[in-house]
């Protein structure tokens, strides 16, 4: 091949795979804001001086990091093997070893006093996308003492379903069902995007028929000023909507950005995708014709200088 085609050649498919990256859909971020997940709760607390056993024992255990990245306990190419790729006892963080504080098995977790009957559930999120959440209960007899395994939920009978509820304020919000149950319990959601095989984890505390003071600390959810005020130490890879490369984890990135928490907006202003519930396709569709467009420009420079080039060796 003469050189200024193989060169043309080159330029084309190495342009290629940025327009087809520039297609793919960005990651969603996010963790359960009520029932409080244990690692919102001991991100409210204050990374750097947690006021509870457990979350300073989190802290002891997976350093202050983690809290900092509170919405980014997920798995990038989970594709709903959650069972087959989170092992027993590691359920909470995700099996990352970066959250490995949050699995810590004890009876004093901060939990939410609940009750059985219908529940409202305000998962709050970072960046909204398309997919299904789940959430398990524990069954009677579950031991907070004891490492949590997949046997110790009930997972015939989530106790909440939704598919791609709507964004508003922050939250995704839903309604589900608990069951009779008494004494400490915990609550599981998996969030699994449709639109890419990322899924996001959370365990929340909470305890039925009572004051969840009588058991455990009573959780509270982080306020957005403290959201707002932890994004610069964030390396959770999100770049304002999320993340490039679904198949990536939820480790501290080489050259992290922090995560845009959801702002107030002027009346009229464009929002947070989590504010408005938008759709985030439209970007990537725009990226997507810049990298064709490219694309296009590098084929059609090539044609010319090869006609060029053709036409001097015919005139020889």
């Amino acid at each position: 091949m003469p050189a200024r085609r193989k060169a043309a050649a080159v330029a084309a498919v190495g342009i290629a795979p940025l327009a087809l990256t520039a297609l793919a859909p960005a990651a969603a971020h996010g963790s359960m804001g009520d029932p409080v997940s244990r690692v919102s709760q001991c991100y409210a607390e204050g990374p750097e001086s947690p006021t509870s056993d457990a979350c300073e024992a989190a802290v002891a255990a997976g350093g202050t990091q983690a809290l900092y990245d509170w919405n980014g306990v997920r798995i990038g190419d989970a594709g709903g093997r959650h069972q087959e790729l989170i092992p027993d006892g590691k359920l909470c963080s995700a099996d990352n070893e970066a959250f490995k504080g949050l699995d810590l098995a004890r009876a004093d977790w901060p939990a939410t006093s609940v009750s059985s009957g219908s529940y409202t559930f305000r998962y709050r999120v970072t960046a909204p996308h398309k997919g299904t959440f789940k959430v398990y209960v524990t069954k009677d007899g579950y031991d907070p003492t004891q490492p949590l395994a997949w046997d110790d939920l009930d997972l015939a009978n989530p106790v909440a379903t939704a598919t791609d509820p709507v964004a508003s304020g922050g939250f995704y919000t839903f309604s589900g069902t608990l069951p009779e149950r008494s004494g400490k319990q915990l609550l599981y959601a998996v969030w699994q995007r449709s639109d890419s095989p990322e899924a996001f984890y959370s365990c929340s505390d909470v305890t039925f028929g009572g004051d969840a003071a009588t058991v455990a600390p009573s959780a509270s959810a982080p306020s957005e000023e403290q959201i707002e005020d932890g994004t610069d130490k964030s390396t959770v890879e999100h770049h304002g909507h999320g993340d490039d490369d679904a198949g990536t984890s939820a480790e501290p990135a080489a050259a992290p950005e922090a995560p845009v928490a959801n702002r107030p907006k002027a009346a009229g202003a464009t929002g947070n995708l989590a504010e408005t519930g938008g759709d985030t396709s439209t970007p990537y569709l725009v990226m997507g014709g810049a990298g064709v467009l490219a694309l296009g420009a590098a084929i059609l420079f090539a044609s010319p200088r090869r006609r060029a080039v053709s036409g001097g060796r015919h005139g020889r």
